[in-house]
């Protein structure tokens, strides 16, 4: 016969086993979490060089444009924040190669990005970033950024909206692909991007660790501490004014995502009127 003591120490027994089972079960499904966050980052390109397969991030693999028919639609309760866009149209340009390295690396830099939605300016680490650094200062000053949609807001695991392709599919590029850079940043601990973080989307896959130096021009900015590996340049810091204007899109919410890229649009209509960089 089972004392009353003996049963106390079993149910225990029992509930510590329950206990450890449901924690083992959590990392479980934390860690596929975190592979499936870190592969959505990738861009992986078919043999044939023109169709991507695009998550929830991608880097620059492509020139086709999108079919409006097939973008995502936005929820018809939320009401756009933004204003319209400013007259004018993205302009059509590639480039055969990384623009020669011509900035001060000693000097400081901002980007400003004159949005639909307001001006978000961002901190440049030209010491940190030369390349990355340089090739906004070539894009932004032949007006590469004007007029073009930022494509992606993400609100689940990690919490970024993506600009910076001239196509709004996700796939388009410079021509040219730049180095990663800064992946030891002080500011990135315990593999987490923190809000106010820019940094560069690009075709690296962790899995294999194929794709890297693949950069173009494509760019997160992170409005809310996000869980990702350091593979992504970080270059650039979004001021506080700025961090107001990504919490209105946030706070707008994304659209469901494409059947067919997976993409999630933001439903706030935000796109880049003017973008210029100054050096101080």
């Amino acid at each position: 016969m089972v004392s009353s003591d003996q049963r106390r120490r079993q149910l225990a027994r029992e509930k510590f086993a329950r206990q450890q089972a449901r924690r083992e079960s959590a990392r479980r499904k934390a860690k596929r979490r975190n592979a499936i966050i870190a592969t959505s980052l990738v861009v992986v390109l078919a043999a044939s060089g023109g169709a991507v397969a695009a998550g929830a991030f991608t880097g620059d693999g492509g020139k086709e444009k999108t079919d409006a028919a097939a973008e995502p639609s936005p929820s018809p309760s939320v009401k756009d924040p933004c204003d319209k866009p400013a007259p004018g149209k993205v302009k059509e340009m590639s480039f055969e190669k990384e623009p020669k390295l011509t900035i001060d690396k000693s000097a400081d830099y901002t980007m400003s990005l004159a949005t639909t939605c307001g001006d978000i300016d961002i901190d440049l680490k030209a010491a940190a970033a030369p390349h990355t650094v340089n090739s906004f200062n070539f894009l932004v000053n032949k007006g590469y950024l004007d007029h073009t949609k930022c494509h992606r807001l993400t609100n689940q695991g990690i919490y970024v909206l993506q600009c910076g392709d001239p196509t709004g599919t996700g796939t388009g590029t410079p021509g040219y692909k730049i180095p990663d850079e800064n992946l030891k940043d002080k500011s990135l601990k315990d593999n987490v991007y923190p809000a106010g973080t820019v940094a560069m989307a690009n075709q690296y896959n962790p899995q294999d660790g194929k794709g890297r130096d693949s950069g173009g021009s494509q760019f997160f900015l992170v409005y809310r501490d996000s869980q990702l590996p350091p593979d992504y340049t970080p270059f650039g810091t979004v001021s506080k004014s700025g961090m107001k204007v990504l919490k209105k899109i946030a706070d707008a919410g994304a659209t469901q995502p494409d059947p067919t890229t997976g993409n999630t649009a933001p439903n706030a209509t935000v796109v880049i009127d003017k973008a210029t960089v100054r050096k101080s």
